[in-house]
């Protein structure tokens, strides 16, 4: 059988790569040499004694974990499943895997058990480590990890065999070099959220790693001497790269939107962190705290907030409480390529926010050096080659492609996956299709106007979802609005669905609706919107609890509508 294209590219990429060597995991061996005093990780537990490492504790732990690893049969490239709370036990095995040269395979425990075994199952996996009942879901369902040969139980083993995290950390390692590994070897296997369809394995290599640590370092200015609120697990593993403290807060990863505000300010102040990455979801919640109690965030100079774009209220809400010389980043990307853009709140003028309240969808900003972004022509189906793509010109809307060197090449075991997502370019460089809809603007910025799949084609139009939910978004009653459409592609009726806010009452359903369509009314790109839907909470994505569900809510309607 003939290699693939995407096999092609990446044998060229591998060749002209020849002899450069790059671990992730040596980033943490180096911050421990500078600062191996300096605290890594803290688990914020207020009362209840929360656990934290050093970085030379946290250093020696991967190392001895490590060597641990190695002991019981897991060798560089074996795929190892990774299912740990966060904290230092999460740092220092995924560290220690790194190390290895092994690929800790890391995905978000809320998609729910069957998407979870489903996603777990096709990795074909050779270790799991994870906490007790973990061990329950492999071992109920030992027919589809039925490759796994080593297990490692972090916490009390119950009725499975295998070895437990805390008896390998009394391995005396001595010195453990982090192994040799290339800029294409394979790093990790992260999943996709799964929000616009199944969950994909994402095969992120150690280039793609040291390259997103080195855009966090010179265009964001992350520094060693910054301590970090890690709310989200697998992004504060840069923080151990980066020697930065990772502050744990009192929170459930997995369920951002349901954070405890108070107790992510207790940890703000009591660490006197300086960074803060939150999804849109935590920062509503932490920015409504503020409006309520008048709380101030004194020591944040910076915070990154993504995963669904930002309403620029959310924005002008949350910068009351930092300090007026702290900064709001809200960077464009995917799972697949990250960070892509940048936009700063303060880059967000009366101009920028005029043009999303009436439809000009969300700015995301100019892309970062290094990165080469591209608007072509909406296609549904695999494009081979960059010659077939149709690039577009500013200020049409089209197929968001990017390429460089945070894109990554392939999904895991998925080709026809990543056949309909990547296309070579002549160079042999791979571009990768972000499945989102925008434009340049004459300033050279992204406008950022929805997923691809999600646009709405009636006979006559086609509608964006960004663009057209946004100018409804202005009205004081509503939350948030999503537009769907039922029906066959191209013969679809658009359905504005809406999450009014809190305070609003039902009775006044009616007169919402009336001025909803209204407002449909006065844009062109609005006006075939004759049908409201009300729905009392929005089902949204399990990563970010931001990025709303829309599939869901097009079955709803169309049920509705029957």
């Amino acid at each position: 059988m003939s290699a693939s294209p995407i096999q092609h590219a990446r044998r060229d990429v591998e060749l002209g790569a020849a002899g450069r060597a790059v671990n992730i995991a040596e980033r943490l061996t180096s911050a421990a040499q500078r600062t191996p005093n300096k605290a890594a990780v803290i688990v914020d537990r207020a009362g209840r004694g929360g656990e934290q490492a050093t970085f030379s504790s946290l250093e020696s732990d991967a190392a001895r974990l490590a060597a641990g690893f190695q002991q019981l049969g897991i060798r560089r490239g074996a795929r190892t499943i990774v299912m740990i709370r966060p904290g230092v036990d999460f740092f220092a095995t995924t560290f220690a895997l790194f190390k290895l040269g092994a690929v800790p395979v890391l995905i978000d425990p809320g998609m729910g058990r069957g998407n979870l075994v489903r996603c777990l199952a096709g990795v074909d996996a050779e270790a799991f480590i994870g906490i007790p009942l973990a061990h329950v879901m492999r071992v109920l369902y030992r027919t589809q990890f039925s490759r796994v040969k080593t297990c490692v139980t972090v916490g009390r083993r119950w009725f499975w065999s295998g070895a437990r995290l805390a008896d390998l950390r009394q391995a005396n390692a001595g010195e453990f070099s982090a192994t040799r590994t290339s800029p294409e070897d394979a790093a990790a296997i992260l999943f996709t959220s799964g929000s616009t369809g199944p969950a994909k394995g994402v095969l992120y290599t150690h280039g793609v790693f040291d390259a997103q640590v080195e855009y966090l370092r010179s265009h964001y200015g992350y520094s060693a001497d910054e301590v970090d609120l890690a709310t989200f697990p697998l992004f504060a593993l840069f923080d151990a790269a980066l020697g930065m403290t990772a502050v744990i807060p009192e929170m459930d990863a997995s369920r951002p939107a349901s954070a405890d505000p108070r107790k992510l300010v207790r940890a703000i102040r009591t660490h006197r962190c300086t960074h803060m990455f939150g999804s849109p979801a935590l920062v509503r919640n932490l920015a409504r705290y503020g409006e309520e109690s008048g709380e101030r965030l004194a020591t944040i100079k910076r915070v990154l907030t993504a995963g669904a774009p930002i309403p620029p209220r959310l924005l002008i809400s949350m910068k009351r409480m930092l300090p007026a010389d702290a900064e709001i980043h809200t960077p464009y990307g995917a799972t697949e390529a990250l960070p892509v853009s940048d936009m700063r709140a303060t880059q967000i003028d009366s101009a920028t926010a005029a043009r999303t309240a009436h439809g000009g969808g969300t700015c995301v900003g100019r892309p970062l050096p290094g990165m080469d972004v591209r608007v072509i022509e909406i296609d549904d189906n695999p494009i081979e080659r960059w010659r077939d793509a149709v690039e577009l010109p500013p200020g049409r809307i089209g197929e968001v492609v990017v390429s460089g060197p945070v894109v990554t090449a392939e999904y895991f075991r998925n080709p026809d996956a990543t056949r309909s997502a990547k296309i070579i370019a002549d160079d042999g460089a791979v571009r990768h299709r972000m499945g989102d809809v925008g434009y340049f603007d004459e300033q050279g910025r992204l406008w950022y106007c929805g997923r691809k799949s999600q646009r709405v084609v009636t006979q006559s139009e086609v509608l964006f979802t960004i663009p057209c939910e946004a100018v409804f978004n202005e009205h004081p009653r509503v939350r948030r609005t999503a537009l769907v459409g039922v029906g066959m592609r191209g013969k679809q009726t658009p359905i504005l669905c809406v999450e009014m806010e809190n305070d609003a009452r039902t009775t006044d359903r009616s007169r919402i609706r009336r001025e909803l369509l209204e407002i449909a009314g006065r844009f062109e790109h609005t006006r075939s919107i004759r049908t409201v839907n009300f729905v009392t909470r929005f089902p949204v994505d399990v990563r970010h609890n931001a990025k709303i569900f829309r599939e869901k809510l097009t079955v709803q309607a169309a049920k509705r509508s029957r």
